[in-house]
């Protein structure tokens, strides 16, 4: 790859035979979980001290045998850390420290923000988790002292592209399974399940069969995707600027590491791969084949697939054989300079030295006088040079013999074991990276913001999905209306109001920014922002930020990160419950609640309906349509007197259970929603001190929205049917 720098071919290690394929198969790096707050918790992992019995291998163990065979190491810390678990996710971090690794993957900005202060010489990536996926976002985590993104999987080349050169390196998974959601922005398992994706426990629900606008078959699969490939792309995306090609797999067996690796290690070189490996990578593990649609931005129904029988009987016992050949054997991949000297009356010495400044010595017996045929450079040089079966291939050999003496071959065969052992010994001490346990970030006071509650009652911010539903929020403290629902109406009539910037920012932030100014024109004052790189653009538009659930805040410190690049309030996860907010109280920003509505359980860039059924009618552009419930029978049950929560008409995604999810689109992404809506208005004396309850307003008529508004001003008696209380009582694993 002349006129531009070779990608690192970063791999999985979901367990230490999956790490020994993924090294001897040529991986750069490898990203791996210790302990419990890595996004697969499921997978075996490492434990974060030696064990006792030697059931499993230990970070440290990891580290050393990565690092004597020239592998960097990645340890994935990439989960939400809740208030109490921060000092045992530190901890994580301070064993990664003393082990050595190179770098740490973190998703929660609340424990970046720790480590940064504790550690500032260990490097920090950004976990995909985070959802960037724009030039702003990578400019701003950067900024936050991340020297590496790993951007979201949905981008195509130009957005990939547009996010180079900005100071910090690029990481962009290159095979593997690709999930439906934008990763980080995935609630449906937490919320049908209990077992959060941002926990590391996701159950995969999406994997299970959904149907557009009916009962799904056996054969429905609206939420999975096939698998992601984009070797054919290694030379592109090297010359993009792209640092890091990842693989993904924590879950998957050795073979699959092995055979992604070796093939994307090839390509990497410039070697075209062997056929026969192609074509077992393709049958170890696929999902009714490959696809490259979100590269090439050729979304659609070709991107779709699940796992078959086909598939499944692909990875014959044939394919995993050869495949577990790759990997049987130590590869030489480190070069080493070997220096012999055989003198007579001395000890037989054996130097050996690496690129990276290792060098040891060992001595033997002096050398025997020879009776027969002396010891010649070339002989010596020759046996010396027989390093198969180790990590190292001899680069220069240099022998130093004097006249008529000899050397047994087997004793030159010792020696440059011995060198060798004791080297690659050498290479796999921990080189720890300092660790200041009592170090803490400067923490932020209270800040200025018109947001604090100021009475009894929390604040009222509300968000419309169409223009209809905007008369009735007028008694709304702030309401939030779509970037395109605020641009079509002339003037907004309302005393205070901002606009929502969608999760998903795919190519749009020129038109975002521009959208922006307008509202800003029309006396907008707030932006609702869900992704970190939707916080840059509100304030260049003169707006104040708030933090949206999509930026999943779960502890104090995050809200000090958040805090500090400018948010004037900030919504808490809704993965968490009441019983963990306890942080809020010091809180340098105004906190609220996701307290009513249907929840975005997905954001996807593939929308699964459209792919079915086509865009006939569905909502554009943020404009939910209005579900017709049943008429008003004029009692206090629900929003509209009676209950309006009867199923859904099929306007969605259908489940096994025949539970219909709804569809929305904004920003060209679509967001699948909650089959029922969260409701607590009969339940407001029981919330936690926050300071707002956020009320997201989709499918509802305007009288439904002016009936929930005043539910949330005043209370009430009890609560509708078919609703949901949401996790904020059972919570997520």
């Amino acid at each position: 790859m002349a006129g531009f720098l070779r990608p690192e071919i970063l791999a999985p290690a979901g367990s230490m035979d999956s790490l020994v394929a993924a090294v001897r198969c040529g991986a750069d790096a490898v990203y791996l979980g210790a302990g419990r707050f890595n996004a697969r918790q499921n997978a075996k992992n490492f434990s974060l001290e030696p064990s006792a019995d030697h059931s499993t291998t230990s970070l440290g163990e990891a580290v050393e045998f990565c690092h004597a065979r020239g592998t960097r190491v990645h340890l994935a810390l990439n989960t939400l850390v809740r208030e109490e678990e921060m000092r045992e996710a530190l901890y994580a971090a301070q064993m990664a420290c003393e082990a050595g690794v190179d770098a740490l993957i973190l998703q929660d900005r609340g424990l970046a923000r720790r480590i940064r202060a504790a550690a500032p010489h260990m490097a920090l990536h950004a976990s995909t988790q985070l959802s960037c996926h724009t030039p702003g976002g990578v400019a701003a985590l950067r900024d936050a002292g991340f020297t590496r993104v790993v951007l979201a999987r949905e981008m195509s080349r130009e957005e990939i592209a547009a996010c180079a050169g900005l100071g910090a390196e690029l990481e962009v998974f290159v095979h593997g399974a690709l999930c439906m959601c934008v990763s980080g922005q995935c609630y449906l398992s937490a919320m049908l399940g209990g077992r959060s994706g941002n926990r590391g426990t996701c159950a995969q629900p999406c994997r299970l069969p959904f149907a557009a606008d009916r009962h799904p078959g056996p054969n429905d699969f609206a939420l999975s995707l096939k698998d992601l490939s984009l070797g054919q792309y290694v030379e592109d995306l090297a010359r993009m600027g792209v640092t890091s090609l990842k693989i993904e797999g924590r879950m998957k067996r050795p073979e699959y590491v092995a055979a992604a690796t070796a093939v994307l290690s090839a390509l990497a070189d410039g070697r075209q791969p062997d056929e026969q490996l192609q074509e077992d990578l393709r049958n170890v593990f696929s999902r009714s084949g490959f696809t490259d649609g979100y590269f090439t931005a050729r979304r659609g129904k070709a991107m779709f697939g699940a796992r078959t029988r086909e598939d499944v009987t692909a990875a014959q016992p044939a394919v995993l054989s050869r495949l577990q050949r790759l990997y049987d054997r130590e590869t030489p991949r480190i070069p080493v300079d070997l220096a012999l000297s055989v003198v007579p009356g001395e000890p037989v010495t054996l130097s050996a030295s690496d690129p990276d400044g290792n060098q040891v010595s060992v001595q033997g017996e002096s050398p025997q006088v020879a009776l027969h045929k002396a010891l010649s450079p070339d002989r010596a040089a020759s046996q010396l040079g027989k390093t198969g079966g180790t990590p190292f291939f001899p680069r220069k050999t240099e022998c130093r013999i004097g006249d008529g003496v000899t050397l047994p071959a087997a004793e030159l065969n010792a020696l440059r074991r011995e060198a060798l052992d004791r080297l690659i010994t050498q290479r796999g001490r921990a080189k720890p990276v300092e660790y200041r346990e009592n170090q803490l970030p400067d923490r932020l006071s209270r800040q200025e913001s018109p947001l604090w509650k100021t009475e009894s009652r929390p604040k009222l911010l509300a968000r419309a999905a169409r223009a209809s539903q905007v008369p009735a929020l007028k008694e709304a403290d702030v309401v939030f209306l779509p970037l395109t629902v605020a641009a079509a109406l002339p003037e907004v009539a309302l005393p205070c109001w901002g606009v929502e910037i969608p999760r998903g920012l795919f190519g749009q932030e020129d038109a975002v920014r521009r959208q922006l100014q307008q509202a800003a024109r029309k006396n907008a004052r707030y932006a609702l922002c869900g992704n970190v790189g939707a916080i840059p653009l509100a304030r260049e538009a003169g707006l104040l930020p708030v933090g949206g659930f999509g930026l999943n805040l779960t502890n104090g410190e995050a809200l000090q990160a958040y805090a500090a690049e400018g948010l004037a309030g900030a919504m808490l996860s809704f993965e968490l419950t009441f019983r963990q907010t306890g942080f809020l109280r010091e809180s340098p920003i105004p906190t609220g609640l996701f307290a009513y509505g249907r929840q975005p359980l997905m954001l996807t860039r593939n929308c699964p309906r459209k792919t079915e059924i086509g865009c006939g009618g569905c909502s554009s552009a943020g404009e939910m349509p209005e579900i017709s419930h049943r008429p008003s029978t004029g009692s206090a049950t629900g929003p509209m007197g009676g209950d309006p929560y009867q199923p859904l008409p099929p306007s969605g995604l259908l489940d096994r259970k025949g539970l219909c999810f709804p569809t929305a689109c904004q920003g060209g992404c679509s967001e699948l929603l909650n089959a029922m809506p969260l409701y607590l208005a009969d339940q407001l004396d029981t919330l936690p001190p926050v300071d707002f309850l956020y009320l997201h307003f989709t499918t509802e008529s305007p009288a439904e929205t002016a009936s929930l508004l005043q539910q949330y001003r005043h209370g009430a008696a009890r609560p509708p049917q078919q609703i949901t209380r949401g996790l904020y009582k059972r919570g997520v694993l």
